[in-house]
């Protein structure tokens, strides 16, 4: 009996669709980014006959790439490894505290429906009150406290799942709260500490609006800052954006792909708030 019917190939239609959606955006920095801007010119969606990479060397060089990869990666990782330690001991608290733990656990959640746009600017007039406001503290702190919150829920829900016995043959054996979240907690955070890794990360590596607000005109902008300083007011060298953009995925690409199977583990795992 065949079991192929007009609903399978109107599935199969639909999920080939959604894949050309996804993909094409894909094809398009690929297209663009490898061509000179002469071929760009005569056929914006063309194959690429050849790999010019003339437009990665003048982003690079001339565009002052480098630079901006450095900065993005000195904010990204002191943030992610500020998110990994403060989430994972809040979440370690909120996992393991009563009533009064709760009822905060709840405050920091509803973090998250905070828009982060309304702090903007009164964290900018603090910087600059501070005299950081262009420096890459300024962000990192920022970006801390957007993404905390989320970090939070992630690691509380993980260590709920974790069973309790496990802690308390730890004390029986004379281990202080620290020494059992250092001991026996710590290791087996691994996945969800992947998980937030590579969430954060994207979220703090993309990040545009802040780092321009805080960063602008300075010399420790940000990849996205960067990128977005090559679109011109009455021309833009679209070869070069195209081709910065797909240098700036790289990190992420890499990031996931060390991460993904930590990701795999900590959402099977069946994570609870």
């Amino acid at each position: 009996m065949n079991s192929y019917t007009w609903r399978t190939g109107i599935l199969e239609a639909v999920m080939i669709a959604v894949t050309a959606v996804f993909v094409f955006p894909l094809w398009l920095l690929i297209s663009v980014g490898f061509r000179s801007s002469a071929e760009v010119a005569q056929s914006p969606l063309g194959v690429p006959t050849r790999l010019d990479l003339s437009n990665f060397t003048l982003a690079w060089e001339e565009g002052n790439l480098g630079a901006a990869f450095l900065n993005s990666i000195y904010i990204t990782g002191v943030t992610v490894a500020a998110l990994v330690v403060v989430g994972g001991c809040g979440g370690y608290y909120f996992a393991r505290s009563g009533r009064a733990g709760k009822r905060w656990y709840g405050v920091v959640a509803a973090g998250m429906m905070v828009p982060f746009q309304i702090g903007v600017l009164p964290m900018y007039r603090t910087f600059t009150a501070l005299g950081i406001a262009a420096n890459p503290v300024s962000v990192i702190i920022f970006s801390v406290g957007i993404q905390l919150p989320l970090t939070i829920i992630l690691y509380t829900g993980f260590i709920r799942q974790i069973p309790i016995e496990y802690e308390e043959a730890a004390r029986i054996d004379g281990a202080s709260t620290f020494q059992t979240f250092r001991r026996v907690i710590l290791p087996l955070l691994l996945p969800v500490t992947g998980t937030v890794i590579v969430l954060d990360g994207l979220a703090v590596w993309n990040e545009f609006f802040t780092p321009l607000l805080y960063l602008g005109g300075t010399a420790n902008v940000t990849v996205p800052v960067q990128i977005y300083s090559f679109v011109g007011e009455y021309s833009s060298n679209w070869g070069q954006i195209f081709a910065g953009l797909l240098m700036a995925s790289f990190p992420i690409l890499v990031l996931f792909f060390i991460f993904q199977r930590y990701m795999i583990r900590s959402f099977g795992s069946g994570l609870k708030g």
